[in-house]
């Protein structure tokens, strides 16, 4: 209670100091899970990270409630007859936080620093443009070495995000630190591990609809001080509220929830090639993956952490996605199978794994139910609970055996599946790499009819399911609490906070 009282102050105590010693009216405090990443859209990969550049970095184009695409940045877009040429009209009229224009020749800038920029974690997510071309002031023209079904969904997201070319030259590999982009609110201060603030833009492009003078976030690990300091007035908002928390937040009169599933989905990476940790039993024969797999109730899980209100899942999309391969269910639980798979793999006596964990009471507690399940079947796992961001970087290095992780979840299913299952992609920490599903994904991004699309992706599914390097446990509920002073807000699919109409009574 000390604890949860402490934050309420200091985050009260933050918004006066702010405001010049009275709280601002039009201050909009919101308490996030984590502290992000680098706010470099280029070189982040945190969903919270997401939710701060919704903030500050607009993209050439948006998605709205039913998960189509809509313009942003961008006016409107051709594809050629053969699909390798795209040309996208942009907005005029626009400006960067530092008073540049935006102007077709920034787009270009934005777009190649994603696709040549060393540690970019966007080339992966366009590969397939080749070049960038100036048509006019407010048109460019993507030339791709091959069509691309998911682009316009890529630039939706952190590829699609501009920004200010003199900003960027100017501060090159830092400009992280104090980011400037054209959103509606423009970077202030960073306070790593305690807040991040942002303030109203005045000349953006769409500021008739900004009704917040000024946004702090607040990283707070502990959803029960988070909700607490949202109870007691000291958060306008948070997001991932826990399932368990979902009834007090109802009974509350104070305060309202905002439900969806996610698009993304939440599982155990095994690591199967990289580094000296992937020398394993484990990583070396996909039988013993199946049957950690098959020591797993995906509903127990459900029931047990989440009171039965997320979604038991097996693939990269949820189960009512138009993608998802019916011909591959969720396994149920076989203990009988799995100790079989063993033997047949001439594995005997407790497995040993080093089971890296997000610190988290959901993700402690995920893990301990998993822990105890593989028991029966003779895994011994080592949970080792990993601060967020550290636990990122020793995934990259290959410093674990499993690792208990989320994705947030993209509207096209090419964002959930190739940076994690193609040969050398960025986020393959688990350095999975198989040549036909490297070819089926490629086939896909070539295909816009969906149903063939899907067609292709029942060649992924029956590869990396039976022998990948993903355990798929459960899509989340998106989960975001407000206070009844917060009106305006719309909760889109993708789960995150979108500040644009969002009034304050």
């Amino acid at each position: 209670m000390k604890k949860t009282i402490g934050v309420a102050a200091l985050t009260l105590a933050l918004a006066a100091s702010l405001a010049g010693g009275a709280l601002a009216q039009s201050h909009l405090r919101i308490g996030l899970a984590e502290d992000p990443d680098v706010l470099d859209p280029t070189l982040a990969r945190t969903y919270v990270g997401r939710i701060v550049f919704s903030s500050i970095c607009d993209k050439l184009f948006d998605i709205d409630e039913k998960l189509s695409i809509v313009p942003q940045l961008a006016l409107s877009h051709e594809t050629s007859g053969d699909g390798k040429t795209v040309t996208i009209k942009l907005r005029p009229n626009v400006k960067f936080h530092d008073g540049e224009p935006f102007t077709a020749q920034a787009a270009k800038y934005s777009l190649d620093r994603h696709l040549t920029m060393k540690g970019s974690f966007r080339k992966p997510e366009i590969a397939s443009v080749d070049s960038v071309e100036v048509v006019d002031p407010l048109t460019i023209k993507l030339n791709l070495k091959a069509p691309f079904s998911p682009l316009l969904a890529q630039l939706t997201d952190r590829a699609g995000m501009m920004v200010s070319p003199k900003a960027a030259e100017a501060a090159a590999d830092k400009f992280g630190l104090k980011p400037v982009c054209a959103g509606p609110f423009k970077f202030v201060e960073r306070v790593q591990q305690d807040r991040i603030v942002v303030e109203k833009f005045a000349d953006y492009w769409n500021k008739d609809n900004v009704f917040i003078d000024r946004i702090t976030f607040l990283p707070i690990v502990d959803s029960t001080v988070r909700l607490a300091n949202l109870r007691s007035g000291g958060l306008d908002m948070i997001e991932r509220v826990l399932a368990t928390d979902i009834k007090t937040v109802r009974d509350n009169p104070k305060l309202k929830l905002i439900s969806a599933v996610e698009l993304g989905y939440f599982g155990i990476t095994m690591n199967l090639a990289n580094g000296p940790k992937a020398d394993t039993p484990f990583a070396k024969d996909a039988r013993v993956r199946r049957a950690f797999e098959l020591s797993l109730d995906r509903e127990a899980i459900n029931q047990v952490v989440f009171n039965g209100e997320f979604v038991p899942g097996n693939q990269w999309i949820n189960p009512t996605n138009f993608y998802y391969q019916q011909a591959f269910p969720v396994p149920k639980r076989d203990v009988a199978k799995a100790k079989a798979l063993l033997k047949e793999a001439g594995v005997s006596g407790p497995i040993a794994l080093d089971f890296m964990v997000p610190n988290g009471p959901e993700n402690r507690a995920v893990a301990e139910v998993v822990q105890s399940m593989a028991a029966e079947t003779g895994f011994d796992l080592k949970i080792r609970v990993t601060e967020f961001a550290t636990s990122l970087k020793q995934a990259e290095n290959g410093e674990f055996q499993l690792f208990l992780i989320g994705w947030s979840g993209r509207s096209d299913p090419d964002g959930n599946s190739y940076a994690f299952q193609v040969c050398n992609q960025p986020q393959n920490n688990a350095k999975f790499c198989d040549k036909e599903v490297d070819e089926a994904h490629a086939k896909a991004r070539a295909t816009s009819d969906p149903a063939e699309r899907k067609k292709i992706y029942a060649t992924v599914a029956a590869k990396f399911l039976a022998a990948g390097s993903v355990v798929y446990l459960y899509h989340r509920r998106v989960l975001v609490a407000l206070s009844d002073k917060v009106d305006g807000y719309k909760q889109m699919p993708d789960g995150l906070i979108r500040v644009v109409g969002v009034k304050l009574k």
